[in-house]
Protein backbone atom coordinates (compact mmCIF):
# COMPACT_ATOMS: atom_id res chain seq x y z
CA UNK A 1 0.00 0.00 0.00
CA UNK A 2 2.93 2.61 1.00
CA UNK A 3 4.32 1.89 -2.97
CA UNK A 4 1.13 2.83 -4.24
CA UNK A 5 0.91 5.93 -2.25
CA UNK A 6 4.26 6.65 -3.39
CA UNK A 7 3.70 6.43 -7.06
CA UNK A 8 0.13 8.35 -6.56
CA UNK A 9 1.96 10.89 -4.60
CA UNK A 10 5.05 11.65 -7.17
CA UNK A 11 2.34 11.32 -10.09
CA UNK A 12 0.62 14.29 -8.57
CA UNK A 13 3.73 16.08 -7.77
CA UNK A 14 4.43 15.84 -11.69
CA UNK A 15 1.38 17.00 -12.98
CA UNK A 16 1.34 19.60 -10.52
CA UNK A 17 4.68 20.97 -11.54
CA UNK A 18 3.80 20.63 -15.60
CA UNK A 19 0.24 22.17 -14.96
CA UNK A 20 1.32 26.01 -15.56
CA UNK A 21 3.49 25.04 -18.40
CA UNK A 22 0.18 23.17 -19.61
CA UNK A 23 -2.39 26.04 -18.67
CA UNK A 24 0.06 28.90 -20.32
CA UNK A 25 -0.36 27.33 -23.68
CA UNK A 26 -3.85 27.77 -24.54
CA UNK A 27 -3.73 30.55 -26.77
CA UNK A 28 -4.37 29.43 -30.41
CA UNK A 29 -1.80 28.51 -33.03
CA UNK A 30 0.09 31.33 -34.70
CA UNK A 31 0.79 29.75 -37.90
CA UNK A 32 -3.10 29.75 -38.86
CA UNK A 33 -1.96 26.37 -41.28
CA UNK A 34 -5.32 25.15 -43.30
CA UNK A 35 -5.64 21.62 -44.25
CA UNK A 36 -3.60 21.87 -47.75
CA UNK A 37 -0.94 23.01 -45.84
CA UNK A 38 -1.39 19.91 -43.87
CA UNK A 39 -1.82 17.55 -46.67
CA UNK A 40 1.02 19.53 -48.65
CA UNK A 41 3.37 17.99 -45.66
CA UNK A 42 1.87 14.88 -45.33
CA UNK A 43 3.00 14.26 -49.20
CA UNK A 44 6.03 15.53 -48.61
CA UNK A 45 6.70 12.57 -46.00
CA UNK A 46 5.40 10.50 -47.75
CA UNK A 47 7.61 10.83 -50.69
CA UNK A 48 10.51 11.08 -48.05
CA UNK A 49 9.32 7.92 -46.78
CA UNK A 50 9.01 5.87 -49.94
CA UNK A 51 12.57 6.94 -50.59
CA UNK A 52 13.72 6.26 -47.49
CA UNK A 53 12.88 2.35 -47.69
CA UNK A 54 14.59 1.44 -50.56
CA UNK A 55 18.03 3.06 -49.59
CA UNK A 56 17.74 1.15 -46.09
CA UNK A 57 16.97 -1.75 -48.17
CA UNK A 58 20.18 -0.87 -50.19
CA UNK A 59 22.41 -0.40 -46.72
CA UNK A 60 21.56 -4.00 -45.87
CA UNK A 61 22.45 -5.62 -49.06
CA UNK A 62 25.69 -4.03 -49.46
CA UNK A 63 26.68 -4.91 -45.28
CA UNK A 64 24.88 -8.22 -46.28
CA UNK A 65 27.58 -8.63 -49.13
CA UNK A 66 30.31 -7.09 -47.73
CA UNK A 67 29.99 -9.55 -44.64
CA UNK A 68 28.97 -12.29 -46.82
CA UNK A 69 32.06 -12.53 -48.66
CA UNK A 70 34.33 -12.20 -46.14
CA UNK A 71 32.82 -15.32 -44.91
CA UNK A 72 33.36 -16.84 -47.73
CA UNK A 73 36.89 -15.76 -47.85
CA UNK A 74 37.52 -17.12 -44.19
CA UNK A 75 35.70 -19.89 -45.21
CA UNK A 76 38.06 -21.15 -48.69
CA UNK A 77 41.24 -20.36 -46.61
Amino acid sequence: MKALTKIALATLITLSATFPALAASTAGRADHSGILVWTFLGFCALIVVAQLVPAVLMAFGIVKGVVGSTEEAVDKA
